[in-house]
Order: structure tokens, then sequence, then C-alpha cells
């Protein structure tokens, strides 16, 4: 049996969240889950293997906070989606400003969290 172990908890995304690769100012896609050291994005642009990325997305059931959330991540896998034009993607974060990730934490932990 293969399990796969994760280290920190994810929170699946509910409504669509934009993902933008702020060095071409384009709407990569959109993200499909989320925790404290990555993402997974379902991506509507080719992107390229092993490559550093600079993303910017907004979690709007944030209130408290109006100003996006800017990574610097590194994409780990693709994988085709069943939809034609879309893949699956995993980045991991490999730099991210203090209050981005204080605001992902209080996201994280907010009620309304469904961590999977």
């Amino acid at each position: 049996m293969n399990e796969e172990f994760r280290r920190t908890r994810r929170r699946r995304i509910v409504e669509t969240v934009q993902v933008v690769d702020t060095m071409t100012e384009t709407v990569i896609g959109h993200l499909g889950n989320l925790s404290e050291s990555g993402l997974m994005l379902i991506a509507s642009a080719p992107l390229v293997d092993d490559a550093l990325y600079q993303l910017r997305f907004h979690l709007r059931d944030a209130p408290q906070h109006t100003s996006p959330i800017e990574v610097g991540a590194h994409l780990l896998w693709q994988d085709r989606a069943s939809v034609p034009g879309q893949t699956w993607t995993g980045f991991r974060f490999i730099a991210m400003p203090e209050d981005g990730m204080l605001h992902l934490r209080q996201w994280l932990d907010s009620p309304e969290a469904g961590a999977e």
C-alpha cells in the first residue's frame, strides 16, 4: 500500500483563487489546495519542470487582510488533469514575507478552514 505523508495540514480551496506569475503578470491557473509549505495549482498555462516561480494570490475569505500573498515557489511535479489544457502542479514555498506567512497561518487556523 502506498500512503502519502504530509508534514503540514492543507486546506482545500472552495472558491476560485487565481494565481498570477508576477514575472509576466499573467494568470497561470487557480489554487487547488494550500498549506504553510506549498500549494497545488491547477495550471492553465504551460509551466517548466523544476523551475522557480514568483507567485501572487489573494485569499478572499480572510477579510482582515486586503493585500495578496506573494511567494517564491519551486515547481516540484506536474500531472496532466482530465480537463484538456489543465495540469495539476505541486509547488514548495521557498520564500514568503513574514506578513504573508502570518496571513496564511491565520487563514489556515480560521474556523472555516476545512483542513485535509
